[in-house]
């Protein structure tokens, strides 16, 4: 597998050799993605490849669960009760069944997409985050993830559960998360939406909340800008924005406290590479569906803002983690959370809405 290990900026030299299990699979996707929206080189399947082999060789468990982290050489480290491991793995295997024209592939995907269902939708089988005697909790990621999972899915395979769990989850996110009251999209709430005023029910992660804004409107693209979709899609990115900016030093907090209490992560006002990644592209997708010229607006502010204080001018690629004055916090590339993902996604992403936004222009 192509070495995916954190290294430190400038010299290269190697803090952590090992293996994010998460960026085996969307590192997977992306080279498969580029090869087939980008540019067919011969080099991003073959590499694609070396992903989709090490996942299948290293990554699962004997319960057809994916661990976590792995040593550089592949042994098991980690295993952990979310499943976001599998899905990452469910978009490599259906976009390399794609740029490989292998659908053997996209079969795998489908079979480890029923089964990421059935351990989210089957009470017990994953080990839930408080005990749910006492207060059951559900959280954003999961309909948010598997919205875009089912979405990379169908390219893949003609099966009627792709639309059905995207319908799913995006009501799920309406009527369970979304909250008109704090104008804004919770991180947890009860298992019928109930909101806790306690530190978890009050959270608000603008970022997590623009991307699952921006995956309602990538779908009400896809239904010929579908109007329900796209208002709420719009919405949750325009409270989220609203939330999120910070308007003396500019850039997104990582976390806002939706009765505007002080939240509690020490980090909740230091500004992380993705959600600005993930405003760039709402705010394009905002403009595509609506027209508004306010989007565009937020476009310039966003993605001027980002250009400025992420990019390393020196040795190129992104830092991950700034200060709230946009200053340096750390200068790690790379870890268990920042890989090839993030940026890349929002440079081809943008780069397709942009074409398709003069196209009608």
């Amino acid at each position: 597998m192509v070495d995916i290990s954190p290294r430190l900026t400038g010299d290269g030299t190697l803090l952590h050799s090992d293996k994010s299990v998460w960026f085996q699979g969307r590192f997977s996707w992306l080279l498969s993605t580029l090869f087939i929206e980008a540019d067919a080189k011969d080099e991003y399947l073959d590499a694609a490849k070396l992903g989709i082999d090490f996942l299948e060789k290293h990554c699962f468990d004997n319960d057809g669960r994916m661990f976590f982290s792995v040593t550089h050489d592949g042994r098991p480290l980690r295993k952990r009760r979310y499943l976001f491991s599998e899905t990452f793995a469910i978009i490599a295997f259906a976009a390399y069944a794609r740029a490989a024209k292998k659908p053997e592939y996209a079969q795998k995907a489908l079979d480890l997409f029923k089964m990421v269902l059935k351990y989210y939708k089957t009470p017990g089988l994953c080990e839930p985050k408080t005990d749910p005697d006492v207060r059951p909790l559900k959280g954003l990621a999961m309909p948010m993830i598997l919205t875009v999972t089912a979405q990379e899915l169908r390219k893949a395979v003609d099966d009627k559960i792709c639309t059905e769990i995207i319908n799913e989850s995006i009501n799920e996110i309406k009527t369970d998360f979304y909250k008109p009251e704090f104008k804004c999209l919770l991180e947890s709430v009860g298992p019928n939406g109930e909101f806790y005023d306690n530190f978890d029910g009050r959270m608000i992660n603008p970022g997590h909340s623009i991307e699952a804004g921006w995956f309602i409107l990538a779908e009400s693209a896809i239904r010929n800008n579908d109007p329900e979709l796209t208002k709420l899609g719009c919405q949750i990115i325009n409270w989220s924005f609203q939330r999120g900016w910070d308007p003396e030093h500019g850039g997104i907090f990582y976390f806002r406290d939706a009765k505007n209490l002080p939240a509690t992560e020490y980090w909740h006002d230091m500004k992380f590479w993705w959600p600005h990644n993930e405003a760039i592209i709402a705010s394009l997708y905002a403009y595509k569906l609506t027209k508004e010229y306010k989007y565009l607006q937020w476009h310039e502010l966003i993605n001027s803002w980002t250009y400025r204080h992420f990019p390393d001018p020196v040795y190129g690629e992104w830092y991950g983690y700034l200060h709230r004055d946009g200053s340096i916090s750390t200068p790690i590339k790379g870890n268990m959370w920042k890989g090839p993902f993030h940026i890349p996604r929002m440079q081809l992403t943008a780069w397709k809405l942009l074409e398709q936004i003069n196209q009608h222009s």
